[in-house]
């Protein structure tokens, strides 16, 4: 009499062990995942800066600084997307590389006011002056707050250096001498004049 017993095997083994199968599932997601993502460790491109791009000067991070602690980025985005639409608005779409000393980005999606990362340059100082002093004088229809203290907030110069030699650290090359210069050079400098040296050099770096 013929026997009737069925041999496992192939497909039907690993089907059929849950334990073969949980390992099997594992061992492909450690080596996909593995040749994802070791190459981008020795891959530069993907965080090299554009051509042209430096560093804040002590005076830009100063009003970076500020920026953030005044939730800007809460209605202001810094993202420019490859569409016409908004090509045709705000300029040059944004890139990875116009970003890497920038810890943290400040990429978002949030715009109850325009997009501000080509805004570098398109208007005076004194504009900037006057619509972050109370924006309605420039904008009637504006909903923006007024900053108006920041003309009479002095910098504090020795918070400068040691920002800088952190941002070092996370690979932003500012030089021993630039470190050493930084407070000289906020010296005197309100938290306008540094909120308004951020915006003038926000996306610049790409022509």
């Amino acid at each position: 009499m013929a026997s009737t017993e069925h041999k496992v095997s192939g497909h039907e083994k690993i089907e059929t062990s849950n334990f073969l199968m949980i390992a099997l599932v594992l061992a492909t997601v450690v080596l996909g995942g593995a040749v994802e993502i070791v190459p981008l460790f020795f891959q530069r491109s993907t965080t090299e800066a554009v051509a042209g791009l430096k560093p804040y000067t002590p005076l830009q991070l100063a009003g970076r600084d500020i920026y953030i602690r005044e939730g800007c980025y809460n209605c202001h985005s810094q993202m420019i997307r490859p569409f016409r639409s908004e090509t045709l608005r705000y300029g040059h779409y944004s890139t990875a590389g116009e970003f890497v000393y920038d810890h943290p980005f400040q990429w978002g999606s949030k715009r109850t006011g325009p997009d501000l990362h080509r805004v570098g340059g398109k208007y005076s100082d004194e504009w900037h002056r006057i619509h972050l002093n109370n924006p309605r004088d420039l904008v009637p229809e504006s909903n923006m707050p007024a900053y108006s203290w920041l003309a009479k907030a002095k910098l504090d110069p020795t918070e400068l250096a040691p920002k800088m030699r952190a941002l070092r650290i996370v690979g932003v090359p500012y030089q021993d001498a630039e470190i050493a210069a930084a407070a000289e050079e906020v010296k005197d400098h309100s938290e306008l004049d540094a909120v308004i040296a951020y915006l003038q050099v926000l996306g610049t770096a790409v022509k």
